[in-house]
């Protein structure tokens, strides 16, 4: 690792994250392997050491479970989800055509977003709405598990489980992954991950948003609009539920890739690569996102492979494998706009390792 990642560099990158017009604050921390590049940061209306939402990233948590699971011998990737979920919330999920396909659809179906089943969140509802045009308008409401199943039970899915080449970026399979970890470990997902995550991690500042009175998350915007709506955020915690900071989402990233929850021999496994073009472009595999960068950002010396997860907010949380680098952060921003900054961050860091 070269001299260039030092700490007055580093505060340049996540100075100029907030240059766009779209991105009031930002948060960067930047590790590698074995810690010698190690450096936090923050610039606008965030600080260091704030806690922020970090939307989706909170899938790879609930993959890192679910393969901590599978590693534990307590689930398989190829158990149908019958076995773990109830008749009375299965039954009419997943109907093509007058033909039911529920039973075909299995856990790894739900990690890889190929089970077909309607996404409540992004989707036109039976009612014309589409929950996250609401949602970013202001109208905080709840989505409980209940309501995001009886919501997809009434349109039609995309594909059957399994199509092959089909993919759809969909929170319910992640509600659904939440509810197969509770029915396997007897717990609340809130407690689930306190007590086989977060504990075992020492993280102080992690934890499921349960309590709508909890301002601590630095506020979220939608384009430049302030967003609250923290009734919603305290009933989607498989989806996008969970609170860090930056330090210690970097610590939940290194958990991931470093085999403290499951072998690393599993990662291979996940890289069954299928392209999505929302919210930006990348590829998905088995719980796990690739992101997508052209040859033209760096035409003589390959990226490599940039491998973790986004969120929704502007949460990131990235493995470059190539310089040995992770990137965790957010630019705290619902209306995606905002994600090249994050982007260009890491773009320009890996450049910079590699130089």
């Amino acid at each position: 690792m070269n001299d260039k990642l030092n700490s007055r560099f580093l505060s340049q990158v996540v100075e100029k994250m907030t240059k766009n017009r779209n991105v009031f604050g930002a948060a960067l921390c930047v590790e590698n392997g074995d810690r010698s590049v190690s450096w936090s940061g923050a610039s606008g209306d965030i600080n260091e050491n704030d806690r922020y939402f970090i939307a989706s990233v909170t899938k790879l948590c609930v993959s890192m479970f679910i393969l901590h699971l599978r590693a534990e011998k307590r689930l398989d990737l190829d158990d149908r989800i019958s076995r773990y979920l109830p008749e009375e919330m299965l039954q009419g999920l997943h109907v093509i055509d007058g033909v039911e396909y529920t039973e075909d659809i299995t856990v790894k179906h739900l990690l890889a977003n190929a089970s077909g089943i309607p996404d409540y969140f992004s989707q036109r509802l039976a009612d014309g709405k589409k929950p996250d045009v609401s949602l970013f308008s202001g109208n905080d409401e709840a989505w409980p598990r209940e309501r995001v199943v009886e919501a997809v039970k009434k349109i039609k899915p995309k594909f059957r489980p399994g199509q092959k080449g089909k993919v759809q970026y969909c929170d319910t399979n992640y509600e659904l992954l939440g509810a197969i970890i509770e029915s396997v470990t007897g717990k609340d997902l809130p407690d689930a991950f306190k007590e086989y995550i977060f504990d075992r991690l020492e993280l102080k500042n992690t934890y499921a948003y349960t309590d709508t009175s909890d301002n601590t998350p630095v506020q979220m915007y939608y384009k430049s609009k302030r967003v609250h709506i923290p009734v919603y955020m305290t009933t989607i915690t498989a989806q996008g539920g969970l609170v860090s900071t930056s330090r210690e989402c970097m610590e939940l990233l290194k958990a991931f890739f470093n085999g403290r929850f499951f072998p690393v021999e599993y990662l291979e496994g996940l890289k069954d690569w299928k392209f999505i073009a929302f919210p930006g472009n990348f590829y998905f595999g088995i719980g796990l996102e690739k992101l997508w960068i052209p040859r033209i950002y760096s035409p003589f010396r390959p990226i490599g492979e940039i491998l973790g997860f986004w969120g929704q907010s502007g949460a990131f949380a990235f493995h470059n494998p190539q310089t040995d680098l992770y990137f965790t952060g957010t630019v705290n921003q619902l209306s995606g706009w905002g994600h090249s900054s994050a982007i260009n961050a890491m773009l320009k860091i890996i450049k910079a390792a590699g130089d």
